[in-house]
């Protein structure tokens, strides 16, 4: 096995996929960093007890992150790098679970306060993430191209972490708390 460091990195710069040397102060590099971001708060997420039933579909949303990662860290225009493909399949999920959830759960009236419990807690976080996330790629969209399902895919992953942070709550009979404006 190869060292983890190679010191190519040491004066700011850093590679894309097809050869491209960019800053790693480059949006395309904040979007896929933060998307490993992201990926980190879904194993966590995934590590709660109370998604002992959700794990492998926590850790398919891992891999899917995974391969937005690396259709991100690809350069513009290398057409013909080997890399996972997204598929309409994996929004289609997300909506299912969703809806799936959604039938168990009480109808939604007001905005609700994050939190509740621990583990309700790093799904909202999650869920941040996943919102800056999305707008990252939004701004790497506007100046560059990006995969068309990228943002469809993180708009809909964090409706999905909300859900899941509500299911959660109401799984774990955690007070869900109405935000009442001053």
């Amino acid at each position: 096995m190869h060292k983890i460091y190679t010191k190519t990195g040491d004066q700011g710069e850093t590679s894309l996929l097809g050869g491209a040397r960019v800053s790693k102060a480059h949006i395309r590099i904040e979007a896929y960093g933060t998307v490993d971001e992201l990926n980190s708060h879904i194993g966590l997420l995934r590590d709660q007890p109370v998604n002992e039933l959700r794990k492998d579909f926590l850790k398919n949303i891992q891999d899917v992150l995974f391969t937005l990662g690396a259709e991100l860290a690809s350069e513009p225009g290398k057409d013909k790098i080997m890399k996972p493909d997204l598929s309409i399949a994996d929004i289609t999920h997300l909506e299912e679970a969703m809806d799936s959830m959604e039938d168990l759960l009480p109808e939604l009236k007001s905005f609700i306060l994050p939190g509740g419990h621990p583990s309700v807690s790093v799904a909202h976080i999650a869920r941040c993430v996943c919102r800056r996330t999305e707008r990252i790629c939004i701004l790497l969209h506007e100046k560059e191209p990006i995969h068309e399902l990228i943002i469809p895919f993180l708009n809909r992953l964090s409706d999905y972490l909300f859900v899941l942070g509500r299911k959660m709550g109401s799984e774990l009979e955690a007070e869900e708390v109405k935000w009442m404006p001053r």
